[in-house]
């Protein structure tokens, strides 16, 4: 049955078609991994923070991590202290400072995450240097800007103003001169560290990827659809020889029953 001509015919037209069926699937399959490729975000190279963020707004995903550079001036007396703070997988201390930059003419305030202390005498040691350098006037930092963590509730009810996480507004409300002065939502860890101080382990982000699920779906279809092709071929033939056989059943039951008949009432031959 199958070996006739117009089933192998039929046969090679199904094939064809599964092919570019198949061959479409590919394509769509290439193009959910393509679209799905992870875009290397340049957040290694040094960027100006006025083109990364600004003060008094979110912190953009596409900025998270970025390396950017600025020059302000710290305010001595307003470093403070974080605790359990890993570095390189060690639970140590933050010395945060309280930056004040210019941007567009007005000062803004920044918190900037200045180094790691494995306990806390060499944090409380560090704070003391830096707050002898009243006059130590503007300075370049570059570092990597990061978005602002939520405050925690102080677990140590003998000092309420220890810290945990940095957040931009508990820092806000312990600083000085901020009246009314914008401020950061965001923080930069400081690349490199002052003196007594461990540089802060702050890697740079992991691309994300994502498929494209609707490429996906549509390749799926595509190789149904091949699928598809091959198995009507098959149900045609199946479907035909089927109708063939019950055909040729039918023909021997008529042949049995005409045989049966004239087997019951034979031809008898008149006498000359």
């Amino acid at each position: 049955m199958m070996r006739r001509p117009r089933w192998i015919g039929a046969l090679l037209f199904a094939l064809l078609l599964a092919a570019g069926f198949a061959w479409l699937g590919q394509w769509q399959l290439e193009r959910a991994v393509e679209s799905g490729k992870a875009v290397e975000a340049p957040s290694e190279t040094v960027l100006p923070l006025a083109e990364v963020a600004g003060p008094s707004s979110p912190l953009r995903d596409v900025a998270v991590g970025q390396l950017v550079e600025f020059t302000g001036t710290f305010v001595p007396e307003d470093y403070q202290l974080l605790h359990d703070r890993l570095n390189d997988g060690r639970s140590g201390w933050w010395v945060v400072g309280h930056l004040n930059l210019e941007r567009d003419g007005r000062p803004v305030a920044l918190a900037v995450a200045r180094g790691w202390a494995p306990d806390k005498a060499a944090a409380q040691a560090a704070v003391e240097r830096l707050s002898r350098q009243p006059d130590a006037g503007p300075q370049r930092i570059v570092g990597r800007i990061l978005p602002d963590e939520q405050p925690e509730v102080p677990t140590d009810k003998k000092d309420p103003t220890a810290m945990r996480t940095l957040g931009v507004g508990a820092l806000y409300n312990l600083w000085t001169g901020v009246d009314d002065m914008p401020v950061y939502a965001a923080y930069v860890v400081e690349r490199g560290a002052p003196a007594g101080l461990v540089q802060i382990s702050s890697p740079p982000p992991i691309a994300q990827t994502e498929l494209n699920w609707l490429n996906i779906f549509y390749a799926a279809e595509w190789i149904i659809f091949a699928c598809f092709a091959v198995f009507l071929w098959y149900r045609l033939v199946k479907d035909a020889k089927q109708r063939e056989d019950e055909l040729r059943e039918e023909q021997l039951l008529e042949r049995e029953k005409q045989d049966a008949a004239a087997g019951e009432n034979p031809r008898v031959e008149p006498l000359e």
